[in-house]
């Protein structure tokens, strides 16, 4: 069954905006909780030399990017893969970029970690990742709609709730990505660009 989501229609040309800038033009791009599918379905046809590899953790979500992939007769859009961020390998091996939208908000906290975790062992050196979604600043939020939001995904999930920016930025600090820019997104989201630091030898 095929999946809708009107924010992704909504912000899926700001993002590609991001994309074009920061992401190699050749390589695996690895899209993390593809949901319905319409971001990696449009992503890949605006970037056709990357492979674009959609995972998520849900077999709806999967089934809803395959039917978009097979409508969207894209050689670069890749497969759907089943993948928890939480897991000690993805089983993706090496990925030349990597992008994640809406997600750590909508999951707990270990969800998060479990990402900047798998970035920082999967990307390659020099690689960027793009984290889109709302942000708290310094313990605030930037607008009234953001505060609400993140009441209402508490109601549903404790677990849940929009993070800390600055929490998120440490944590990708001890996987060996450094923020390079953030991106003021519309409807109070960001980009978060981090870039994979060279290992040592």
């Amino acid at each position: 069954m095929k999946l809708e989501s009107p924010a992704a229609l909504r912000n899926r040309d700001p993002i590609l905006e991001v994309l074009r800038r920061v992401f190699p033009k050749e390589g695996v791009a690895l899209e993390i909780a593809s949901g319905s599918g319409e971001h990696a379905r449009y992503f890949a046809e605006a970037l056709p030399g990357l492979r674009w590899q959609p995972t998520d953790v849900s077999s709806a979500a999967i089934a809803s990017v395959d039917v978009h992939r097979t409508e969207a007769h894209l050689p670069n859009l890749l497969p759907a893969r089943t993948l928890d961020v939480t897991r000690d390998d993805w089983g993706v091996g090496e990925i030349d970029a990597l992008f994640c939208a809406n997600m750590i908000h909508i999951a707990p906290y270990a969800a998060a970690e479990g990402l900047m975790r798998g970035a920082g062992r999967h990307l390659v050196d020099d690689a960027p990742f793009v984290l889109y979604g709302p942000f708290r600043v310094g313990g605030h939020f930037d607008a009234p709609s953001n505060a609400a939001f993140d009441e209402s995904l508490r109601a549903r999930d404790p677990s849940w709730g929009i993070r800390d920016r600055e929490a998120i930025i440490a944590l990708g600090t001890e996987m060996g990505l450094a923020l390079e820019d953030v991106v003021a997104m519309p409807a109070n989201n960001s980009c978060l660009i981090f870039r994979r630091q060279a290992r040592s030898a």
